[in-house]
Parts: structure tokens; C-alpha cells; sequence
């Protein structure tokens, strides 16, 4: 299959108003992963710092593969830690840790951005085109947070819905060199990663039976058959998930550790 961002119906160009300012939307950036063609590192044990950071043991320092940035980002993110935005769904929390493939040392004061899909499958600023109708302020479930000197990025919001022709995802960007603003958001720096998060089956499908993700009746893409996921493993995006609690309602907790290259 090729690595392209499956859009349910014709998308309306644009950028909504975010944080107050506006620009026009981006179209989704198609094709295979670019990190194939960057000197992968061998795997090496990450520094205690970040494994620890991130709560995720078996870190490692590899190179994580670029993924398609799809037709849903929105330039000029809020910079916040929940961007659920009151959102209804079941709780999430991630902890992701950036350190640089090349000598595993944690990037400090990197931007980490995520967008993704409600329950029903809608994303901000393009309500409607998962075929359901519901306020649309072009602001939920958008948004990222600077790592500290650990690499940690820390932020909550809901687990993710799906729509037509993908599995369950959250997009994300890691940018260096920001500069934030008064109006909450950041202009400026690099971007240096482009990829996407991804959840295992198992949990999706307990999560699948919850409200409002019940309510959600289009087709549900399984990881196993999505274009973009590819079994790519943990290089590829795939989160270590825990519970929260006893039950699928209580959340879950996902932890990565992104490889970048600082200087791209």
C-alpha cells in the first residue's frame, strides 16, 4: 500500500483561526518514510535520564521513522500540555521523550506537537468530513508542549477515534528553536520530525466499545492492515501503553522515545 494519508472526502483548503491567528491549511505530504534514506544508529541503551523520563524501559536510541504528515495540520498550535480542549472520550496521557539518534543525549526545549481525530473521527478546523456534525472551534485535541532537560514532552487529552481508511492515530511534529508567543502559540525554529503514534489492537478494541467511540459507526481500520503503520514496530511510532486503572474508561498511559536528528 503506499504511505499515503487516506482523506474520507474532498477537504476544503484552508487554516482555521488558532490561538488568533490565521493561515491557510496544509496539504497532507504523501509518500514513503524519508528516514530510509538517513543513516539509521544502532541500538544503543538510552540515557537513564530519558528511559526514566518516559517511563518506558525498553527505550532505545534508534531513528524514528518519518511518516506522512496528512491533510489535517494546522500551522500555529496552541502551546499547552491538555489538548483535549473538553473533549468527551476515554483518558490519555503521554510521555514522550526526544533525544538525538546519533549520541542518545535528551533534546532540551524541543517543541513536541500532536493533532488527532476525536471519538467520532473529526478533526478540528474539518468537522464533517468523517460524516459527523458537531462544534467545530478548530482548536481541540491540537497542541504541544516544550520537552525539558530530561526530553520529555508531557500531555493529556483522550484516546483517539478513527475514520475511514486508517487505524487509530495521533500525528506529531518535533520542532527545535521556537520562539513562543503572547497568544500562546510559537512561530519560527526547525522541524525535524514528522511522524505518527500508534496503539495496539488489543486496547483500541476495548476502547471501540466505550461511549462515544460506540457512536462512531464508520468502519474501524485494524493496525494490522493500515498503509502507513506498515508493522513498523516501536521505530514506526508504536506507544508502550499501561492502564490507568481497573477498566478501559480509566485511560491509559503511552510512552515513546523519539530518535531525531537535531540538525535536519
Amino acid at each position: 500500500m503506499p504511505m499515503t494519508e487516506f482523506s474520507p472526502a474532498p477537504i476544503g483548503r484552508r487554516r482555521v483561526l488558532i490561538a488568533g491567528s490565521a493561515a491557510a491549511a496544509a496539504i497532507g505530504v504523501a509518500g514513503a518514510s524519508t528516514a530510509a534514506a538517513r543513516p539509521g544508529t544502532a541500538a544503543t541503551p538510552a540515557p537513564a535520564t530519558a528511559a526514566a523520563g518516559a517511563g518506558d524501559t525498553a527505550a532505545i536510541c534508534t531513528l524514528t521513522k518519518e511518516l506522512t504528515e496528512g491533510p489535517y495540520y494546522l500551522d500555529h498550535a496552541l502551546v499547552r500540555s491538555d489538548v483535549a480542549e473538553g473533549k468527551p472520550g476515554v483518558p490519555l496521557r503521554l510521555a514522550l521523550t526526544v533525544v538525538d539518534a546519533a549520541t542518545c543525549a535528551p533534546l532540551n526545549k524541543a517543541l513536541v506537537e500532536i493533532w488527532y481525530c476525536d471519538a467520532l473521527g473529526e478533526y478540528s478546523g474539518f468537522v464533517g468530513n468523517n460524516g459527523h456534525q458537531e462544534p467545530d472551534n478548530g482548536r481541540f485535541l491540537r497542541g504541544g508542549v516544550l520537552t525539558g532537560a530530561d526530553g520529555v514532552a508531557n500531555l493529556t487529552g483522550i484516546y483517539p477515534g478513527w475514520y475511514r481508511g486508517r487505524c487509530v492515530h495521533v500525528h506529531l511534529k518535533v520542532h527545535t528553536g521556537v520562539t513562543l508567543t503572547s497568544d500562546g502559540s510559537f512561530t519560527g525554529g526547525n522541524e525535524i520530525h514528522t511522524g505518527q503514534l500508534f496503539f495496539d489492537e488489543k486496547i483500541t478494541e476495548a476502547v471501540a466499545k466505550l461511549s462515544p467511540y460506540a457512536t462512531n459507526t464508520v468502519p474501524r481500520t485494524p493496525l494490522s492492515a493500515d498503509g502507513i503503520y506498515g508493522n513498523g514496530g516501536t521505530a514506526a511510532g508504536l506507544l508502550a501503553v499501561t492502564a490507568l486503572g481497573s477498566t478501559p474508561a480509566a485511560g491509559y498511559r503511552g510512552t515513546l522515545t523519539v530518535g531525531v536528528h537535531p540538525d535536519t
